[in-house]
């Protein structure tokens, strides 16, 4: 008995160097378990702490979006798809083109960006809306043309509003503007303190609520607010995004359309919150 189990125990061992030498023949005399390697670049010190991942994630996790567009369609397309699931696809207004060379705002969604030309592009919502009074309207944008409208809220759904409202604009100096209309008191607007027609993407989001007022918000922080303008123009309209009228509104260039490049224009039916903005930041960079 003792002497069988001896007698394995030595084959069991053998059969084990032999494996082992086959094993080192087939990776070499200095085997290693490493498979790839790998680089992470995170400048932003963001990793394990954003909340969404796309832009698309960001728009339509929470289901507040009235509207959700990625402007990511290819060039030539006529229809603005919306993700926001409430089917409320825009329409791409003169010319569309579309460019994906990077770097490109919300760099991990799919597709390129919306280029557009300063004279005949823009995008209008299908939906009427009845003065909105509480609502977020954001927008990546990148842009060396000071000027022009990135979105605001018209009575027509194409050319140009007769009552025109909620404005976020670009000054001619490269500044933004963000406003609304009260009858009989003064304009309440609010602007950035830095010029952004600097070639470099951004992402403008201004809100509006009766008991916040309006806050306007550029790559995820806060640059201006006023907590006493509360009451827009009540009227049943339209959300715009790349041009509408601009008369008689502050600072505002002589040429109504944005020139640029836009991705991922959304209004949501509530208030974002200043987490929620960073957020959506972050998702984008």
């Amino acid at each position: 008995m003792t002497g069988g189990v001896r007698r394995t125990g030595r084959t069991v061992a053998s059969a084990l160097v032999l494996a082992l030498a086959v094993l080192a023949a087939l990776v070499g005399v200095n085997p290693t378990f490493s498979v790839f390697a790998a680089t992470v670049v995170n400048s932003g010190n963001s990793a394990g702490t954003a909340t969404y991942f796309t832009c698309a994630a960001a728009a339509t996790t929470d289901r507040t979006a009235l509207f959700a567009y990625p402007l990511n369609e290819a060039s030539g397309a006529s229809t603005a798809g919306d993700i926001s699931g409430n089917g409320a696809n825009g329409a791409y207004q003169g010319k569309m083109t579309s460019q994906g060379i990077p770097p490109i705002a919300c760099p991990r969604d799919a597709g390129g960006a919306y280029v557009l030309d300063g004279s005949s592009s823009y995008v209008a919502t299908p939906n009427v809306y009845n003065n909105p009074r509480t609502f977020t309207l954001e927008v990546w944008f990148k842009t060396t043309t000071a000027g022009g409208m990135l979105m605001g809220f018209g009575d027509k759904r194409t050319g140009l509003s007769g009552q025109h409202d909620r404005k976020l604009y670009m000054t001619p100096s490269g500044q933004l503007i963000f406003g609304i209309y009260s009858p009989g008191t003064s304009d309440p607007t609010i602007t950035s303190p830095k010029s952004y027609a600097d070639g470099a993407w951004h992402l403008a989001t201004a809100t509006l609520s009766p008991s916040t007022g309006i806050r306007l918000y550029v790559d995820g922080g806060l640059v201006a607010s006023n907590p006493a303008a509360t009451n827009p123009e009540p009227y049943s309209g339209y959300w715009r995004i790349g041009y509408d009228k601009l008369t008689a509104w502050p600072d505002a260039s002589s040429n109504f359309f944005f020139t640029g490049s836009m991705r991922a224009a959304a209004v949501y039916g509530v208030v974002l919150s200043a987490d929620q903005v960073r957020s959506h930041y972050v998702a984008g960079t």
